[in-house]
């Protein structure tokens, strides 16, 4: 039977309720630290929130331990009374710069891990520019090599993997989602991809998919 019978009204009491759990999951990333209440209340209903984006061709990823929550696509190749599932979120083509800095970014995140301490990464903007200028031509702008972090940093600000904080422009913190989107297997390449992206020049190549 299914969670979602209708009541007298002709609407059903539980998809009122889980709505307010699940478009905040269409718009982005569930953040527990950021939204405590709602937090509570997807995990109280997980089951049913599987069930609810089910139909969607989506399912719910929750990392309790990590904070974090989000829907993906099932996949593109799965089918239903034989047809294939459209995907409902999109893949997306990301720009060389973007994958490095996810790259250099994921790889911080797991040192500062191993190093024990605290579980948030804070990062400025000069050392995000260190981080990248090894893989720039020697005697690069400076003027130009800044400008360009900052735009690859919005681009990733805007995808959830980092945000910048309140009243520090020039500070981001590493969000935690970015270690289900860059994973183990991504990372045991890592050295070979780095060695690629030193060997290439500023042109946009092939990204990773979102």
């Amino acid at each position: 039977m299914s969670t979602f019978e209708q009541g007298p009204d002709g609407r059903s009491a539980a998809v009122n309720e889980l709505s307010v759990v699940v478009i905040p999951l269409l718009k982005g990333v569930v953040y527990q630290e950021d939204h405590p209440v709602l937090w509570s209340r997807l995990l109280g209903s997980r089951a049913a929130v599987q069930e609810f984006v089910a139909v969607l061709g989506l399912e719910v990823m929750v990392d309790e331990a990590e904070g974090y929550a989000f829907l993906r696509s099932r996949g593109s190749g799965e089918e239903e009374n034989g047809e294939e599932i459209p995907r409902l979120v999109s893949r997306r083509q990301l720009s060389y710069p973007v994958s490095l800095m996810l790259a250099l970014l994921r790889k911080k995140l797991a040192e500062a891990d191993a190093g024990g301490g605290d579980t948030r990464l804070i990062l400025s903007r000069d050392e995000v520019v260190e981080m990248i200028r090894i893989f720039l031509p020697a005697g690069s702008n400076e003027v130009r090599l800044i400008d360009r972090v900052d735009s690859t940093l919005n681009k990733i600000a805007e995808l959830g993997f980092v945000r910048r904080l309140r009243g520090q422009s020039h500070m981001i913190e590493v969000r935690r989602i970015i270690k289900a989107y860059v994973d183990a297997q991504w990372l045991s390449e890592f050295e070979e991809r780095l060695d690629e992206y030193r060997r290439r020049d500023d042109q946009p190549g092939e990204g990773a998919d979102e």
